[in-house]
């Protein structure tokens, strides 16, 4: 087994992960799991891989409101960022998932996403050429659930988003333009509290949140994880790191746009009992909603985006 560790460089502000003793990130791990996410050969009929619904150009989310899995079928939620999921505490937009090593389980078993046993795939994996020596170099044995889930988890941790237009103007190296400036005001000013959630170094604070996007929600959010009626059409937080790339947005992927998203919290929502009191309406006028616009588009890393180490070998 190779031991190498593998290097994590943090952004300015950024507190190291915490990383599992079971998964320590090694080089060798990284490499397994970057190989697994771009290989349909963990979908029924080796069409799909990880990288089909989460796709580097758009943050590793992608720009479908549900994406495809295997034989085309539509699964019923909006495929998420992955930019700084090494900092998730509970993983899924329900907080279903307990630690990030285990949510590769979801898309590979789920019969709308990629379908296929994990059993079937480390027995296919098994039978390989190549991968029985990958995954003796990366966990000195071979293709398991356990291996496989973990090899993907240390992939994903390194996935680290935090060089963007807005984090070079707070390192004192200018970057914000005038109407983002004033956006940023906005963002996390007494009016609007958008920075009440989404707060810190990842533009979230984990919590799970009504937002009011509808009366009824066919999807109840978190109470699928918990039961409680408290958390019905409560779903996480999500980063706002990327934000402009990961149209369309919601649990659902039903604001198309930015603008949609900020036109519907200007409206203070639905009246769900559920629904957050700080998601209230505004009255915001044109102008600050183009500052608004304007600074949550600064929160694009274009280094993230386009880092040849997260490409395919």
């Amino acid at each position: 087994m190779d031991e190498a560790p593998y290097v994590l460089n943090l952004p300015e502000g950024f507190p190291y992960p915490d990383i599992p003793e079971d998964n320590a990130l090694t080089a060798a791990r990284v490499a397994l799991g970057k190989r697994l996410f771009y290989d349909p050969i963990l979908s029924a009929d080796s069409t799909i891989s990880c990288a089909s619904c989460h796709r580097q150009a758009l943050a590793f989310a992608d720009a479908a409101a549900i994406s495809p899995g295997a034989g085309g079928r539509l699964g019923f939620r909006n495929s998420p960022t992955l930019a700084n999921v090494a900092y998730l505490t509970l993983v899924n937009k329900d907080g279903g998932v307990p630690k990030l090593d285990l949510q590769p389980l979801v898309p590979i078993e789920d019969h709308n996403e990629m379908d296929l046993s994990i059993l079937d795939a480390a027995r296919r994996l098994n039978a390989h050429p190549d991968y029985p020596a990958a995954f003796q170099r990366a966990y000195g044995e071979e293709a398991t659930p356990f291996t496989i889930t973990r090899a993907l988890g240390a992939f994903m941790r390194i996935l680290i988003s935090g060089n963007s237009d807005f984090d070079r103007h707070e390192r004192g190296e200018g970057g914000l333009s005038e109407s983002a400036l004033r956006g940023r005001g906005i963002f996390f000013g007494e009016r609007a509290q958008c920075g009440s959630c989404h707060s810190g170094f990842n533009f979230t604070d984990n919590s799970f949140f009504n937002n009011g996007l509808y009366d009824t929600y066919a999807d109840p959010g978190r109470q699928r994880a918990t039961f409680l009626p408290e958390d019905e059409g409560k779903f996480r937080v999500p980063t706002l790191r990327n934000i402009a790339l990961t149209a369309p947005y919601m649990h659902d992927g039903s604001l198309p746009t930015l603008e949609a998203v900020i036109a519907h919290y200007d409206s203070g929502g639905s009246q769900h009992p559920n629904k957050d009191p700080r998601v209230r309406p505004m009255g915001l006028s044109e102008l600050e909603k183009s500052d608004l616009l304007a600074f949550l588009q600064a929160l694009t890393d274009s280094v993230f985006i386009s880092n040849p180490a997260f490409l395919p070998e």
